[in-house]
């Protein structure tokens, strides 16, 4: 088994004021060479946008990316016409694909909206670009991990990847053991509020945890948590 530990103060970070981003990976001018990607996961930003801001249409291409608010709304638009909003505990996903131009604002004039953006190397490349989004109960993850993003299950949103993400919300004490999905595969554990322990590894909030070489993960809750795990192949092989 390996590991990889990055706390929430070695981030990169950037304040302009309308945007305060932290970024777990190489990003706009922050760039660690030691910190550019986990396998095919490629970007995890910690967003706070002000109200009624935003970023305005930029486009993309063979990049899945991924929208988790916390707190707050986002308004998405994009080049093929969608136009839509994504809520706290809705998850979003767009497959940029062959290329695609989008935005994402801030819905509410009246409070700040944060959310995690998420960059995953694609399976596939210049496929048809493609858009998914789905509410979960908040509820079915209590003391249990949910499913949330994957390539093979109807309940999740769909990714051009062999990824699944999983979140959960653990009482203290509560401890679980989390199967890789498919070997060669490794879990980026992102922790959202908590302390948790994964494999003997401590990390508490906004701190990061690589695992990879090992085919489980034995997680236990030593405080009330909330936490993403994000698993992905380590070798990046976009056909």
């Amino acid at each position: 088994m390996k590991t990889i530990i990055h706390k929430a103060n070695t981030r990169g970070h950037a304040n302009f004021g309308w945007l305060n981003s932290y970024h777990t990976f190489s990003f706009g001018s922050y760039y660690d060479p030691e910190r550019v990607h986990f396998g095919a996961l490629r970007v995890l930003n910690d967003d706070t946008v002000a109200k009624g801001m935003g970023f305005p249409k930029h486009p993309h291409d063979n990049m899945e990316i991924v929208s988790i608010p916390l707190y707050g709304d986002l308004h998405h638009k994009d080049s093929t016409g969608r136009d839509e909003i994504i809520r706290q505990h809705d998850v979003q996903i767009m497959s940029a694909g062959s290329g695609i131009a989008h935005s994402e604002m801030n819905a509410n004039k009246d409070k700040d909206v944060k959310f995690l953006q998420i960059w995953v190397f694609p399976k596939l490349a210049n496929i048809e670009p493609r858009y998914a989004q789905k509410s979960f109960k908040p509820e079915d993850r209590n003391n249990q991990l949910l499913t949330v993003v994957a390539p093979d299950d109807d309940n999740a949103v769909f990714i051009n990847q062999d990824a699944w993400f999983s979140l959960g919300k653990f009482s203290k004490d509560l401890t679980t053991t989390y199967q890789v999905r498919k070997t060669g595969n490794g879990v980026y554990a992102f922790i959202l509020n908590g302390t948790v322990t994964l494999n003997g590894e401590t990390v508490s909030d906004r701190d990061g945890l690589g695992i990879w070489d090992t085919d489980s993960i034995a997680i236990k809750a030593d405080t009330d948590a909330e936490f993403l795990l994000i698993d992905v192949p380590m070798q990046i092989d976009a056909a």
